[in-house]
């Protein structure tokens, strides 16, 4: 029966530089789409809330023309009573039935100035949602064209990274199954641990290339030796 290879610890390190190198890249792929994704959905949350705001204002348009018309079927109404009025006025038999009928007129007469002053205010309002509408309507207007214009940069980001992230992942993968359990899973504890995800790394000047640490002289010599494998968490 053929002796099963023992793996070095100069493998090891080689397996899990390889395999660091691989996740940094899909690392990078990543960072490259950055925000973009978070942009795409704020703008699209964006201009729902907009259209929402719009349909609220055509809204309020429509109610403001149901009132005016109220308050003109008032001033209709008002008009029709005090001509009924002013001909009854025409046929009382006393003073007392004509004042009565005075008071009526001049309550309907009031009721048409405030369906009047009512009107007024509600056409003011009208040019008021109207300039609103205007507004807001340009914003959307704006807010999808930009919205169109990250949702097409995302797109073309993901078709150009896709095939390579995909092919990335599946090496990942393969290398994971070189690297023994306890190694992997420090690696790994590491990566998620660390803001830049580098979890194997070079001396730069005497200190940890992710961690920046000082690192002893002796322990330089014996990291050089590829014969142990040195964590610095």
């Amino acid at each position: 029966m053929a002796k099963k290879k023992e793996v070095t610890v100069e493998e090891k390190l080689r397996a899990l530089f390889d395999l660091q190198l691989i996740d940094s890249r899909v690392d990078e792929i990543k960072n490259v789409r950055g925000e973009l994704p978070l942009e795409v959905e704020d703008l699209e949350d964006e201009v729902a809330g907009l259209n929402t705001r719009l349909e609220k204002l055509h809204g309020d348009l429509d109610q403001i023309d149901e009132n005016i018309k109220s308050k003109k079927n008032i001033i209709e109404e008002a008009k029709s009573l005090i001509k009924k009025y002013t001909e009854q006025q025409k046929n009382v038999r006393n003073n007392r039935e004509y004042n009565a009928l005075s008071k009526e007129v001049e309550f309907q007469e009031l009721e048409m100035q405030l369906a009047e002053k009512h009107i007024k205010e509600f056409k003011v309002s009208i040019e008021q949602k109207k300039a609103v509408i205007s507004q807001t309507k340009e914003r959307v207007d704006e807010r999808e064209s930009h919205l169109k214009h990250k949702k097409a940069e995302l797109n073309d980001i993901l078709e150009e990274t896709k095939r390579e992230e995909e092919f990335l992942l599946g090496k990942s993968e393969e290398f994971e199954k070189l690297i023994e359990a306890r190694l992997l899973a420090a690696y790994k504890r590491i990566r998620n641990n660390v803001r830049n995800g580098l979890a194997v790394v070079k001396i730069e000047r005497g200190a940890s290339g992710g961690s920046y640490f000082t690192i002893p002289p002796q322990v330089q010599v014996e990291i050089a030796s590829r014969k142990k494998i040195i964590t610095d968490e």
